[in-house]
This record gives C-alpha cells, sequence and structure tokens, in this order.
C-alpha cells in the first residue's frame, strides 16, 4: 500500500493540471486538487452558475450537502457545501480536507464562500469570492471582487511565478465571468421543469483569481441518485468540456490532457424550493485513473414561495 499511494503521489505531481480547485464539485476544480494537492474550495465549482433565465419568480432554498472525493476507488477527501439562495441574493460556502490514504503523503485543507445577487430576471450575479488553503507547509489565498460579472479587484497570494509558455491575463478576460463557486450553481430559466436536457445547454465563463476558462456542458442522460441521506431522485447528467483561455501554461501536458478529455461528467440535482441544480456526482478521468465525487448527504429544503416543481413534474 505504501509503495502503491508513493506512485500515486508522484504521479499527480506530474500531471500538473492548472486549474483552481473548488471543494470538488467542479470536475475541472477537483482535478487540480487531485493534481496539486490543495483545496480552492469553493462552493462548488463545476459547473455554472449564472445563467440567464426568465422573469419567473426563483423563490428561496437552502441546501447542505457532504461529498465523498475518491481515485480509483480510493477515497482522497471529504468535503461540505452549504448553499443558502433566495429571490435577491445568494451566499454559498464550503470547506474540505484530505483524508484515506492522501493523508500519508500529503496533508491539506481549505475553505470557501461566495455572495452575490439575483438579478431582475433570474441571473446570478457574483459580488465577492474568497478562498484560502494549506497544504505540506504551503498557504494559498485568493480574494475577488466584481461587479456585474466583471472583476473590479484581485488579490493573490503567492502571485503567479513567471513563466514564458503561461498565457497572459487581460482586463477582458474578466468581463462577463463567474467565480468558480457561483459557477456551481445552474439556474435553469422558463417554467418548465429544471430538471431537463436544457439545463446542460450552457458555456460557463470561469475566473478563478489565476486562470480564465470555459467550461461548456452537453446533455448525456437523466440518472436516478440516491444520498445516504437526503436526496433520492432524478439528475441530469452532463459531459463538461474544458477550454483555458487565460493564465494557464501551454506546454504542461496536463492542460493538454485536459482539453482533449472526453470523459469528465457532472450530475445535476434540485435545490428544494428554487429553479438552482448543483452537482450531486462529478465523475473526471484521469491519467491515472478516475476521480469521483458524490454525495454523502445531500439535504434541502424550500425556505419560501414554492417555483416551477424541481421533481420532474410540470406545476
Amino acid at each position: 500500500m505504501g509503495c502503491a499511494t508513493g506512485h500515486s503521489s508522484a504521479a499527480f505531481r506530474r500531471q500538473q493540471i492548472p486549474l483552481h480547485f473548488i471543494i470538488g464539485v467542479s470536475p475541472i476544480a477537483w482535478i487540480r486538487f487531485l493534481t496539486m494537492h490543495r483545496f480552492g474550495l469553493t462552493a462548488g465549482g463545476l459547473v455554472a452558475g449564472a445563467l440567464l433565465a426568465s422573469g419567473t419568480a426563483y423563490a428561496d432554498g437552502r441546501l447542505e450537502a457532504r461529498y465523498r472525493m475518491s481515485l480509483a476507488g480510493l477515497e482522497l477527501g471529504r468535503a461540505s457545501f452549504l448553499l443558502e439562495i433566495g429571490s435577491k441574493g445568494y451566499t454559498a460556502s464550503g470547506s474540505a480536507r484530505v483524508t484515506g490514504v492522501m493523508q500519508a503523503v500529503s496533508s491539506g485543507k481549505g475553505s470557501a464562500g461566495a455572495r452575490g445577487t439575483v438579478e431582475r430576471g433570474g441571473a446570478l450575479s457574483p459580488q465577492s469570492f474568497a478562498m484560502d488553503a494549506e497544504s505540506d507547509k504551503k498557504a494559498e489565498a485568493i480574494r475577488l471582487v466584481l461587479t456585474a460579472n466583471t472583476v473590479k479587484n484581485v488579490t493573490v497570494e503567492p502571485p503567479m511565478s513567471p513563466a514564458k509558455d503561461r498565457v497572459p491575463v487581460s482586463d477582458d478576460d474578466k468581463k462577463g465571468v463567474l467565480d468558480p463557486m457561483t459557477a456551481a450553481l445552474i439556474l435553469v430559466p422558463g417554467v418548465e421543469a429544471p430538471l431537463a436536457p436544457a439545463a446542460c445547454d450552457r458555456t460557463l465563463s470561469i475566473f478563478d483569481g489565476r486562470q480564465r476558462y470555459d467550461l461548456t456542458l452537453s446533455y448525456v442522460r437523466t440518472d436516478k441518485v440516491k444520498a445516504e441521506k437526503g436526496y433520492e431522485g432524478p439528475a441530469v447528467v452532463c459531459r463538461v468540456a474544458y477550454k483555458p483561455v487565460s493564465g494557464h501554461r501551454t506546454s504542461r501536458a496536463g492542460v493538454k490532457y485536459m482539453m482533449q478529455n472526453k470523459d469528465v461528467y457532472v450530475w445535476l440535482a434540485p435545490v428544494a424550493g428554487t429553479r438552482v441544480l448543483v452537482p450531486f456526482k462529478v465523475s473526471v478521468a484521469t491519467m491515472i485513473g478516475t476521480a469521483e465525487m458524490e454525495a454523502l448527504s445531500f439535504v434541502s429544503e424550500s425556505t419560501g414561495a414554492q417555483p416551477a416543481a424541481v421533481t420532474g413534474k410540470k406545476p
């Protein structure tokens, strides 16, 4: 076991996939955790968020979730996520830590939070994002301030090291973006059931403080999922395609691998009382096995007027 664990740890470092992880809810960010041994937690990152919606009321809801993260069946970490969303705003927070066999070769923990407003028409507009993480005697902190989906201020510690192959981040790259945590919230427009193929029909523009990248979702199927505690029911499965825009290093093998990776999937489940979907499960093929993050507990409740049904039935 010791040799296998050491081999996996070395393989993680060789991949060097440069994505800012967020609690694990974001497939790409989850990969960064696996390869870099550090959390950039946010409630979630995968997939998406702030999408345009119609004039429908989205009501209020609350979600508490706990996740198990693994690689090739071996537990690597645990994460938690809390979301509160109302008709005018939302707050999200997450934390994660290394567990299982990874503790023998690496330590890590982190936390993150984001808040924003729900604009007229239903779009999510992030206002702030903060992340703190530490592992193997290293610490990292990121702060973002946004207005109208444009980054107004960025603080990153430690700053990115200079590299000839790193694509510079321009001011234009910071416009029309989501932070990683807000990007975990899929707000489905319209009055039809949110759990539909249309939930996957979107491209998310994300800036995590270091890198700007796009995640394009496409519908695959609808599955049934069951947590040990809480939600049991349908989940929309989306394939996720990663496209780096800036901040990444073009020569990195991990970047090239993820650009060509066709086996990245996210299972989206509903938050009661809202038209919001969030990741229930994430599966990512890596060069050393399949990485997964799956909810052990997924408990949500309506805290306001009920919007269109989130159980697959039309209102």
